[in-house]
């Protein structure tokens, strides 16, 4: 990462609970716990309710609510910087108009830039790029 701040998409947390992602898991943890400690990790309101979702529904073993709330509160919330907004809408159709992502990829990219990160970390588009002044890298 090239300094400052840098937002963790979904999937570096749904990896942490998958042990037969072997080698990506144990880089989603490192990601994690370097995101809590130095401060500068950054997710959104949507990273929260995807992940909420997908612990609840696809993990091999699914979260239990009070698992679920244990998460957000030591994990999510203290990197959550970024909240619903008209500007981030705006912002987020601005983006997937020009660079032709989804809307939920464009509202991610948009979250990233709004809260000053300068990297976003995610497997889930092309590495590389750069949207809205945030380099899409690819961690794993």
């Amino acid at each position: 990462m090239n300094g400052g701040r840098y937002f963790l998409d979904t999937n570096v947390f749904v990896y942490t609970f998958y042990p037969s992602q072997g080698e990506k898991r144990g880089i989603a943890q490192a990601l994690i716990e370097r995101a809590i400690h130095d401060g500068l990790g950054v997710v959104s309101y949507q990273v929260i309710q995807e992940f909420c979702s997908v612990a609840r529904r696809k993990f091999p073993d699914a979260f239990s609510w009070e698992e679920l709330r244990r998460y957000i509160v030591q994990v999510l919330a203290p990197l959550c910087r970024v909240q619903s907004s008209i500007h981030l809408y705006q912002s987020c159709l601005d983006i997937a108009q020009l660079s032709g992502y989804s809307f939920y990829d464009s509202l991610i990219l948009a979250a990233a830039s709004s809260a000053g990160c300068k990297t976003l970390l995610t497997e889930d588009m092309q590495a590389g790029q750069t949207v809205a002044g945030v380099e899409i890298v690819n961690p794993f």
